[in-house]
């Protein structure tokens, strides 16, 4: 009987079966950004943008609605895309699967716990290819998650992404960018301080290198999923690559998995939510992207907080926004047909048309997930040397509260 409740409860996390998939469903292309403009679901409306960026993607994001809330995850890669692939299959698995156990109720326990659960299935995953594919204990994700439910939003996050509340001010029209996550990244000066209270021995556990702050000299994030090789001493051997290697032992993890979580009950001012990737914020700042996404109408939202960051990249490599697109062309000339993009940023905009309450339904359309792609050698090679990176994972939801009676 108990089976039967959780299986019942996890599927409230789940979109109704035969859910509308929204229109608009065409990507449009626009030099080198794919868009799709505008969505609907069966609460709201949502939108995202996709812009050709590396040659293997190493980041993932997705969306899980149903009864209970609504699920966010953005999962930036780095040394290769297994681990944002591996999170984005499980995290949200292992939630639905412990908040099914706690009857329904999400805390910030529920939450960490699949976090967790994500972070040990992944070592396991690595311990079983050790031996063919050891490359995989230096793969890592960032993870930055955030979950709706009961008028209650959790954000929990590992690494350098960034969520951003967009909070109107009064009557003046105003919307002013609240950061809501914590950041692990060497380059903070707290961060650094809890490095070395974890580490009051190792003289070298954060090392400052070409003007760049990183863990042990390789890694600017402190925490994250995966990585295994900074937390688990007989994955820091042969034959991983000689960069990764430690010089001395390692008796304790150096890196951490537990996310830090906040909670914070939405209210009738709060308007949206933009949720990126380090990349965004790299070339956007808070109150920057926040006035974007307030000052313009929904539709296309997502395309005009990429297009800002590609040119602001563009203008501190001395490029034209101009010359990105000639860029592209010479890449159209070189991918296969059948070859879709990848990312330079993925906004997602979710536009609720109704008013979210504690018994409502909440975002109720069907799991959306950027999948992997790939571009042909020569298309990342010319990138490399046009110094164009990739900006930004991000997504932005956007509800519609109650006003205060």
């Amino acid at each position: 009987m108990l089976q039967a409740l959780m299986n019942l409860l996890s599927l409230c996390w789940k979109p109704p079966e035969g859910g509308d998939i929204g229109g608009g469903g065409d990507f449009a292309k626009d030099g080198l950004l794919w868009s799709r403009d505008i969505g609907r679901c069966a609460s709201g409306e949502f939108s995202m943008a996709v812009v050709q960026a590396n040659q293997v993607l190493e980041d993932q994001s997705q969306i899980e609605s149903g009864t209970f809330g609504t699920f966010v995850g953005v999962y930036d890669g780095h040394g290769g895309p297994e681990a944002a692939r591996f999170v984005c299959d499980h995290l949200f698995r292992h939630f639905q699967a412990i908040s099914a156990e706690d009857l329904g109720v999400v805390t910030a326990e529920t939450i960490e716990r699949a976090f967790l659960e994500t972070e040990r299935g992944f070592t396991y995953h690595v311990s079983q290819l050790w031996n063919t594919r050891p490359n995989l204990a230096t793969v890592g994700s960032c993870c930055l998650v955030g979950v709706i439910c009961q008028q209650t939003l959790f954000v929990a996050n590992l690494g350098d992404s960034r969520v951003v509340l967009g909070k109107k001010v009064g009557n003046t029209g105003g919307v002013a960018a609240i950061q809501l996550s914590t950041e692990h990244n060497a380059n903070i000066e707290e961060v650094r301080h809890e490095l070395k209270e974890l580490h009051p021995n190792d003289p070298q556990i954060v090392v400052l290198k070409y003007g760049v702050w990183r863990v042990k000299g390789i890694i600017q994030v402190s925490r994250s999923i995966g990585d295994v090789y900074m937390k688990h001493a007989q994955f820091n051997r042969e034959p991983i690559n000689v960069k990764f290697r430690l010089s001395e032992p390692m008796d304790m993890p150096i890196l951490s998995a537990t996310p830090s979580i906040i909670s914070h009950p939405l209210q009738p001012n709060d308007s949206f939510l933009i949720f990126a990737s380090d990349g965004l914020w790299e070339h956007l700042s808070n109150e920057k992207a926040v006035d974007i996404v307030q000052s313009n109408p929904h539709a296309g939202s997502a395309k005009r907080l990429v297009k800002a960051a590609l040119q602001e990249a563009a203008r501190k490599r001395e490029m034209r926004y101009s010359d990105l697109r000639k860029i592209d062309k010479k890449r159209h000339r070189a991918r296969s047909s059948t070859l879709p993009p990848k990312r330079f940023g993925t906004p997602v905009i979710a536009k609720p048309n109704h008013q979210i309450r504690a018994s409502s339904n909440f975002l109720r359309f069907p799991k959306i997930i950027l999948p992997p792609r790939v571009v042909p050698d020569c298309i990342a090679r010319e990138q490399h040397q046009q110094q164009i990176r990739p900006a930004a994972l991000v997504m932005t939801l956007e509800f519609i509260l109650p006003k205060e009676a």
